[in-house]
């Protein structure tokens, strides 16, 4: 497993990071463990999880996930293991979730107590990456980043990082810690996949720029890439769920990633791989890996098989001729995940 350096800091990790959101709800303890059994023995040393997990939120589960993971953390060498969590911050209509600790502000407050309650659930003494899961833009930032600046040099953080953030947001934070003398993140954890390549502009000459790294999470579009919904939609699926049983924003998110466009551009996607001999997990998965801004690409898996199938992205490397088929199909149909031609359940 190749790695990456976490920005400019001294936090190093595998390009490939083992995602925790299924653990607790569509997978039990015991599969859990064994999916971070197999991803940690497969050289995959950075794990990320959130107090919020497992998804979707719900006020009985919330930190349920860094509990399953603190107890399997606990019996590795805590040096071999990167660690990654987040507090859960407004959402800005993504969700709501009922959190068990008050309102879901990042203010200096919520962020301390929040991290704590994370180092208790998790079994560890540091975090070695803290991030903001969703940005506050009402708060001022200099108490954001002073609140995380008081984590590090308390030694219950390593490195800080944004996630769900603008590229405006982004260049506001550096800015505010440049003049105060805050930490900087060092990292930003966006959406970003074959049917959303949005990082690609403006976010991605930030990156570069202000020497930071992007950990792209739902590489496989929320599961869109694996094919699942090209037919008909599955049953228990996520996004089935959404579509059929779920609230205004959940329909709305769901709309988002499962459309006339996506799927197209997922049937596209899977001629290439199969003239290329692979799969489209394994294709997505090495597509982001081979940006220069990416770190380390956020995979996640309900089971051990669907974990081997990410896996086989560890050594595949697209040439130039495969870059430029995947790159035709964004021109023919670009922003998949866009309001246009959407489909309904």
């Amino acid at each position: 497993m190749q790695k990456k350096r976490l920005g400019s800091s001294g936090v190093v990790v595998s390009n490939i990071c083992m995602g925790t959101m299924t653990f607790g709800n569509q997978c039990d303890e015991k599969c859990s463990h064994a999916i971070c059994d197999l991803a940690f023995d497969s050289g995959i040393d950075f794990f990320d999880a959130a107090e919020i997990y497992p998804v979707p939120p719900n006020k009985d589960t919330i930190g349920v996930t860094e509990q399953i993971f603190g107890r399997w953390l606990k019996n590795k060498p805590r040096e071999s293991v990167v660690v990654a969590t987040k507090v859960t911050g407004p959402a800005h209509g993504w969700f709501c979730p009922p959190v068990r600790h008050g309102k879901t502000s990042i203010d200096r407050h919520q962020i301390l107590r929040a991290c704590d309650a994370s180092l208790r659930r998790l079994g560890t003494d540091y975090i070695d990456l803290y991030q903001i899961h969703w940005p506050d833009h009402g708060l001022p930032y200099e108490e954001v980043l002073g609140a995380l600046t008081e984590l590090r040099d308390a030694g219950k953080v390593r490195v800080i990082g944004c996630s769900n953030e603008t590229s405006w947001g982004v260049m506001k934070s550096l800015w505010t810690a440049d003049v105060q003398g805050l930490d900087r993140y060092e990292t930003v954890q966006n959406n970003f996949s074959l049917i959303n390549r949005r990082c690609e502009s403006e976010l991605a000459q930030v990156l570069r720029n202000e020497k930071m790294s992007l950990l792209p999470y739902s590489p496989l579009g929320g599961g869109v890439l694996t094919g699942k919904y090209n037919v008909s939609p599955p049953p228990g699926a996520r996004f089935t769920d959404y579509l059929l049983n779920g609230e205004q924003r959940q329909r709305k998110m769901a709309e988002r990633f499962v459309n006339e466009r996506t799927i197209e551009t997922t049937r596209r996607m899977e001629e290439i791989a199969e003239s290329i001999g692979t799969t489209v997990t394994a294709m997505a998965v090495a597509w982001s890996r081979q940006h220069d801004f990416v770190a380390s690409t956020i995979i996640g898996a309900t089971s051990t098989e669907q974990l081997l199938e990410s896996l086989a992205a560890r050594d595949l490397v697209l040439d130039s001729e495969t870059l430029a088929r995947i790159d035709q199909v964004d021109a023919e149909i670009p922003n998949p995940m866009t309001e246009d031609g959407l489909r309904r359940l």
